[in-house]
């Protein structure tokens, strides 16, 4: 995410990097989060 390497902009302005991590931090915590229902789902199979 930080670094990307395809073709495109080599340099962001300071407000497109906070947008990008800000975007990055969500898709994380929803990751987290459907990890957290997993492991439930898991638990509840038990």
């Amino acid at each position: 995410m930080c670094c990307e390497t395809h073709y495109g902009r080599n340099f962001l302005t300071k407000e497109e990097k906070i947008e990008k991590l800000k975007e990055y931090k969500d898709w994380l915590d929803n990751e987290s989060k459907g990890v957290e229902e997993a492991i439930e789902k898991i638990k509840g199979a038990s």
